[in-house]
């Protein structure tokens, strides 16, 4: 599988990457064989980048991910976690976790983007993957913490950055406004950016897209399946988008959109996946992945051909934003 650069820095990823939320228990319980597993298909399917957080399953996804990769030569791939929510004792639990993760709820999440928070936070998960060191760091969902997170947490970041010991520095969000912000006014090199620049919803060409464009700086593109309704061929009512019941409207444009697929021999699930390469700035498309199947899933839609000529017919039929850039793949940014 192809590597792609994040600008300015040594770090190179695999266009595709493995997302472990899932594996932390994300909506449900996931057996431990099967997160392994999951892990053992992802290497073997040639992915080299394995993304990880605490807030995943309170540290489960962060401890399941670094077992399944300490025997693995070290520099033989990538891992990112993120810096923001602490975990310390719960002295109030009440059974399980209640913010959509099926674990025990002995530990809580507390908001920290100080530098001692920062460095705190690093020093745990070091410690719950068991692996030498983390290759980027992204502030987690800084929303209500710009300050903080800029004035603190990112500067602290780009210390450990600038000595060697972080590979290279970002911030994570639903949102693409205050990523913008981040690219251009802070010493991020990448952003997470999840649900912004998808078949269905192009609003990161509006902000994050131009100022990473402008600064020379990466994007990694999650959530590309807008919570499931791209994930289908045919997409039904009753399916998600971003969390919530999917509108009647959205439902019929993914259907659409669908159809100018199989008229072009390729599937919606691609497609989607295809979409964010179409970006100049995106290096990498990461996608949460529960167990071998759906691994083998993906990996086999990544692998998929999507003809330039569906992206054209797409801003043809308004389906997609005309300032969608016109990039073939061959175009795409440099290669390792």
């Amino acid at each position: 599988m192809r590597r792609r650069k994040i600008f300015h820095t040594a770090v190179a990823i695999t266009e595709l990457g493995f997302g472990a939320s899932v594996i932390g228990n994300l909506y449900r319980v996931t057996a431990p064989q099967a997160a392994s597993a999951a892990i053992d298909a992802a290497w073997d399917a040639g992915i080299r980048y394995f993304d990880t957080a605490p807030h995943y399953g309170l540290g489960l996804s962060e401890r399941r991910l670094g077992a399944a990769l300490r025997g693995r030569p070290r520099e033989d791939f990538v891992i990112s976690s993120k810096v923001g929510r602490l975990l310390v004792a719960n002295e109030d639990p009440r059974g399980v976790d209640s913010e959509g993760f099926v674990v025990r709820d002995d530990l809580r999440r507390q908001w920290d983007f100080s530098r001692d928070g920062v460095l705190r936070s690093l020093e745990a998960s070091l410690e719950r993957t068991g692996l030498d060191r983390l290759d980027i760091v992204y502030l987690h969902d800084p929303d209500d913490h710009w300050r903080q997170a800029a004035e603190e947490a990112m500067p602290a970041l780009a210390k450990l950055r600038d000595q060697g010991v972080i590979g290279a520095i970002g911030a994570g969000m639903n949102q693409s406004a205050m990523l913008a912000r981040f690219l251009r006014e802070t010493a991020a090199d990448v952003v997470m950016l999840a649900g912004r620049y998808t078949l269905l919803d192009q609003s990161a060409l509006d902000d994050v897209l131009p100022a990473a464009l402008e600064h020379g700086k990466s994007v990694v593109a999650v959530g590309v399946f807008n919570s499931g309704l791209l994930s289908r061929d045919r997409p039904a009512p009753g399916m998600k988008y971003d969390y919530q019941d999917a509108p009647p409207e959205l439902v019929a444009r993914a259907l659409a959109i669908a159809d100018v697929c199989a008229a072009h021999g390729t599937s919606l699930p691609a497609a989607a996946i295809a979409f964010p390469y179409t970006h100049p700035s995106v290096v990498n498309v990461t996608l949460g992945m529960r167990n071998p199947d759906q691994l083998t899933r993906n990996v086999e839609l990544h692998r998929r051909t999507v003809p330039q000529a569906l992206w054209d017919d797409l801003r043809a039929q308004g389906l997609i934003r005309p300032d969608v850039p016109r990039v073939a793949l061959t175009e795409r940014n440099s290669t390792v």
